[in-house]
């Protein structure tokens, strides 16, 4: 079985001064969101699409959906985690709950916050899923990346070639995942911002899913500017 995790557990303080996490503005007719979990929709390879929500906004989310997304049993809201790793854990452990997981399933992993992602780098996702056991969204690094250990000095400049910005989807084998998770210390779950991070640390192969530039995430209120040009052409 497939599962998608839309991770909205974020409460979107970079927005600025919101009455709402960001996943919930308007983009266009209808909520961010919205527009996110539609693209999964369409793909009947997906079991659920399951979406993580801050505790105090679950309700919230499950009306948004009833609202644009009449009729769709596939979706199902539920508690977001502290951290973005706790997040996916959470759609994990809510997985684990049924009788029938087998040792192929994988889960897909997207923001909640970038709505055009592409029906490609669904597919993509998960076929090398099931390959390698996981997989990464990136594309290639087009600015000089600076290294600097203290924020005033410049460490080391790698070499532009090597360098990738990472998107999402990540995609992972569901069992693989939880087990090189629950071997991972208290202490490095604390600086793990990455889920691929805990696949790279095990000396794990992560594969590496070609993304698209219009691929955005809406973190700023200009990025939200972008996003509804993107719509427009759409």
């Amino acid at each position: 079985m497939i599962f998608v995790a839309i991770l909205a557990g974020g409460t979107g303080t970079r927005m600025g001064n919101m009455d709402k996490p960001k996943q919930f503005l308007l983009l266009g007719d209808k909520p961010i969101i919205i527009h996110t979990i539609e693209k999964f929709l369409i793909n009947e390879k997906f079991e659920e699409i399951i979406v993580l929500s801050p505790k105090q906004w679950i309700s919230h989310t499950e009306d948004l959906i009833l609202k644009y997304i009449p009729n769709s049993n596939k979706v199902k809201v539920i508690e977001g985690g502290k951290l973005r790793n706790d997040t996916i854990m959470n759609a994990i452990n809510y997985i684990d709950n049924k009788p029938d997981i087998k040792e192929e399933d994988i889960i897909v992993t997207h923001d909640s916050v970038r709505p055009f992602i592409t029906h490609r780098i669904i597919e993509e996702n998960i076929k090398y899923a099931k390959e390698y056991g996981a997989c990464d969204t990136v594309i290639p690094a087009t600015d000089t990346i600076v290294e600097s250990t203290d924020g005033n000095f410049i460490k080391s400049v790698p070499n532009r070639e090597n360098m990738y910005q990472g998107q999402t989807p990540q995609s992972f084998n569901i069992i693989k995942l939880k087990q090189l998770y629950n071997n991972v210390s208290e202490k490095e779950k604390e600086i793990l911002t990455d889920a691929c991070k805990i696949f790279s640390i095990n000396n794990e192969k992560v594969f590496l899913v070609q993304g698209e530039v219009s691929n955005i995430k809406i973190t700023y209120p200009h990025d939200l500017k972008v996003a509804t040009s993107i719509l427009k052409e759409t």
